[in-house]
């Protein structure tokens, strides 16, 4: 606490020192500063030393220690200034984001169907290590999903072309290049588009339990007691590959460029050199097949909730990643700027009036998720004017770990977590039990000090708090 300077209700700076080029932000309130380890602190000023970082290296409040970049991260890199791309900024998996579909049907309607529901689920997604879904592309097949995203999705038939407006990116991310992706990458994931993974992914059936914002609400669709299914996931083996591929690579560039590297994760390349041209191509593939994976579940959770309750919508809310590196105009120093904004555990988040939302969020700014945990709850939050000043229209992306997953393996067993949550009448169906272990509720902050601190802050607007009834864990 002695080493940050306040600089707000809920902002934390650390001055600028040594090789920083800027200083760094913590978004936070005391309590959840505590939270955070020094390595955060650590990591946040090796980040801030690295070249072409514009304005400050940036931690959201649910941030903890990561590989390099602190998991919460966000910074942004001029490339005419010698800015650098860095698979730390991005993380391992690619594109893990969060889809929420909207049911169009109320809590008591769901409740009859709840046990059957989930069961037709968990039979129908694959999820857990591993896991391999009834999609076996060939390569040429996947080069395709690489390039196309989820637009190759819907022309396959999963999915409905309207559902691409309300996809970030509309579903496809520009500039992806299969060429530059490992043999590897692509062989590990040519069973994997359509399946859940492991670790935090999890698919949730949820009920909006309390409205913040009624216009923006209207707006999303929503209204209390509506249900929804909340789908996170991410790129799956290929993203990792590109990660492990590319941190050699990237290492290898470095040391050729001559970049100062305060510890070896935060390995990275000049955004206009060839190595951190190709890792921007190779990466966007991983955007895409992020993109295809949660349109193809999406594809697969329609055919089972239609076939047991045939009146619900499952109409797409909005679908947005938090590990990415993203090509965005931005205002600096009064005027707009290309940059390359790093995301790393941080949703994107653009306010009221940004040209790529729906026309229908326009007005109220784009919807974010907030995955909370499977035994508390998660929100839908909107993007606001002052998160584009403040963060690059950045926000948080869940509660953020306060314990390792082999600490919560220490303390808790999967059974008994399971147990417990049923108990307060949360189904949860696993893949393993060491999976729903390592997820215990305990095991992670408070999403809803978190959300309020993001709300105060000004990164985001609370629209809904949501609570889970029915989860499938990997």
């Amino acid at each position: 606490m002695k080493r940050l300077k306040k600089k707000g209700d809920c902002l934390y700076e650390i001055p600028q020192s040594g090789p920083m080029h800027v200083p760094a932000y913590i978004f936070a309130d005391d309590e959840l500063l505590h939270q955070m380890d020094d390595k955060v602190y650590e990591q946040l000023s090796n980040v801030a030393s690295l070249p072409g970082i514009v304005k400050a290296a940036m931690a959201m409040p649910d941030a903890h220690w990561g590989y390099g970049f602190p998991i919460g991260g966000v910074a942004a890199f001029d490339p005419e200034q010698g800015g650098i791309i860095s698979v730390g900024g991005v993380g391992y998996d690619i594109s893990c984001g969060v889809r929420n579909l909207r049911l169009g049907i109320e809590k008591r309607e769901i409740l009859p169907y709840l046990d059957v529901l989930l069961e037709g689920l968990f039979r129908e997604i694959p999820a857990g290590v591993g896991s391999t879904g009834r999609l076996k592309l060939s390569q040429k097949e996947l080069d395709e999903v690489l390039r196309k995203g989820a637009v190759w999705a819907v022309e396959k038939g999963y999915g409905h072309s309207q559902d691409l407006a309300f996809i970030e990116e509309y579903g496809r991310l520009e500039g992806a290049d299969p060429s530059k992706v490992s043999s590897k990458a692509k062989e590990r994931q040519l069973k994997q588009v359509g399946t859940l993974g492991s670790g935090n992914h999890y698919l949730e059936i949820q009920y909006v339990q309390e409205v913040f914002d009624p216009e923006a609400a209207k707006s999303f669709g929503l209204k209390e007691d509506d249900v929804l299914i909340s789908i996170h996931c991410g790129s799956r083996a290929l993203g990792h590959q590109i990660g492990t591929d590319y941190i050699q690579i990237l290492g290898r560039a470095a040391q050729k460029y001559k970049i100062p590297i305060r510890e070896r994760e935060l390995v990275c390349a000049p955004i206009s050199s060839p190595e951190g041209q190709d890792y921007y191509k190779a990466m966007a593939c991983g955007v895409n097949c992020a993109l295809a994976n949660r349109q193809v579940l999406t594809h697969l959770v329609r055919k089972v909730v239609r076939s047991i309750i045939p009146a619900s919508e499952c109409s797409l809310i909005y679908d947005v990643s938090h590990n990415t590196c993203k090509r965005e105009i931005h205002i600096v120093n009064g005027k707009p700027k290309e940059l390359f904004v790093h995301r790393k555990g941080a949703t994107r988040a653009f306010g009221p009036g940004h040209k790529e939302l729906p026309a229908i969020y326009t007005h109220v700014g784009q919807p974010i998720f907030i995955g909370g945990t499977m035994g508390t709850c998660s929100y839908i939050l909107a993007g606001t004017k002052s998160g584009e000043e403040l963060a690059w229209c950045s926000a948080c992306h869940g509660a953020g770990r306060t314990m390792s997953r082999r600490a919560a393996l220490k303390k808790w067993k999967g059974k008994s977590v399971i147990n417990s949550l049923r108990s307060k009448g949360i189904i949860v169906k696993a893949a393993s039990l060491r999976g729903a272990a390592e997820e215990a509720p305990e095991a992670y902050k408070d999403v809803m000090r978190v959300v309020e601190v993001t709300h105060r802050a000004g990164l985001a607007r609370k629209v809904a708090l949501v609570r889970p009834m029915a989860v499938i864990k990997g």
